[in-house]
């Protein structure tokens, strides 16, 4: 293998590659990057045998097709290293890669090529073409939801819904619950739900922009793959059956409150410097066109703050976790908020004032 390509024209897709590859890996090649060269085109190959990425690119010059397997990190941060708009040389040499570029020379290991696993090509059932853009809203507007590492691990990831017409997301990690839904211009004869690994779920957003061009989603029983222009994306499904969050969504709230949404976020935030670093509760005194927010912690500090918003109902006291708030708010790009609530014991209903593409659940807290 042998071939001459420009920085830029190799760097974006090693860097979106090498974000798959995990550090410390149980297989060594696991951390290397595949690289094949076959007429002009080079495609790089990033694995963690969960999630799978094909960058591919144009070689300026291609001496001898062939591949290799490079350490990811060390040829990321090399190529980042050089000087801008530099032409770098990469050939493998008596079982060693090295890359030459003006006056430097550098000499990496190789692993065999045959060692490199690739995620089986399981059988499409069904393919759907998106507009990136609505993708990318769908996933933004729900990720930060996802749980971490739960035992519940049908939880660690992102619901991916396809009704005829219809594209939802749904995440939660059973103290918040987050769901959108877009239009999309597609028939399918039975709605499909996918779990997607919360991986799987952030390497695909940072393959998508804010384009009407069309991203391509195949879907397989035991993965879902995704064609972007010159990006494969390939993941494993979880295999577990999600929460029926239909559920979940309180539909019973009577007290109804809209407040602006950028303020509300800033006095939320404040508040939240004082209150207690463990359980992040904030308690919510809601009376006439006022809110009071307030926290305390076990140092005896307290923060108290008012902020004028529409309501004219009951008065009610009801405590949360100022953070999944806090998140809610920072998702929604509307101007205003609107909370429903139906009592201290029951989910706050956080969306747009008259209801948007999306709805927040977040439980509340016994303070």
């Amino acid at each position: 293998m042998k071939f001459s390509i420009s920085r830029e024209a190799l760097l974006r897709p090693l860097t979106l590659v090498a974000g798959v590859v995990e550090r410390r890996q149980t297989l060594p090649v696991l951390s290397n990057v595949l690289i094949q060269v076959e007429g002009d085109q080079v495609s790089l190959t990033g694995t963690d045998l969960e999630v799978e990425l094909i960058g591919r690119t144009v070689a300026s010059q291609v001496d001898q097709a062939g591949a290799a397997t490079v350490p990811a990190r060390k040829l990321m941060d090399i190529c980042k290293s050089l000087p801008d708009q530099s032409d770098i040389q990469l050939a493998v040499e008596e079982g060693r890669a090295v890359l030459r570029s003006g006056r430097s020379r550098f000499t990496l290991s190789t692993l065999p090529v045959a060692e490199f696993p690739n995620i089986e090509d399981a059988d499409g059932s069904q393919e759907i073409s998106v507009p990136r853009g609505t993708l990318k809203h769908l996933i933004e507007a729900t990720s930060f939801a996802m749980a971490q590492q739960d035992v519940r691990y049908y939880l660690n990831g992102m619901l991916l819904e396809i009704q005829s017409n219809l594209l939802r997301t749904v995440a939660t990690d059973g103290h918040r619950l987050a769901m959108c839904s877009r239009p999309i211009e597609v028939s399918v004869s039975q709605s499909q739900k996918l779990i997607v690994p919360r991986k799987g779920i952030l390497e695909l957003s940072r393959l998508l922009d804010d384009s009407d061009e069309p991203v391509s989603l195949t879907l397989g029983s035991s993965h879902v793959r995704a064609h972007t222009g010159d990006f494969t994306f390939t993941s494993k499904l979880i295999d577990g059956k999600f929460p029926d969050y239909e559920r979940v969504v309180p539909r019973n709230g009577d007290k109804v409150l809209i407040a602006e949404r950028a303020e509300l976020r800033q006095v939320l935030s404040r508040t939240a410097i004082l209150s207690n670093e463990k359980y992040r509760g904030v308690r919510l005194y809601l009376e006439e066109n006022n809110l009071k927010v307030m926290a305390n912690n076990p140092e005896q500090e307290e923060a108290e703050e008012n902020i004028a918003i529409e309501y004219n109902g009951a008065a009610m006291e009801v405590g949360f976790n100022v953070g999944y708030l806090v998140d809610v708010l920072t998702v929604l790009n509307e101007e205003r908020v609107q909370i429903t609530l139906a009592d201290p014991n029951s989910s706050a209903l956080l969306e747009e004032p008259g209801g948007g593409d999306a709805l927040y659940v977040v439980m509340p807290m016994r303070l």
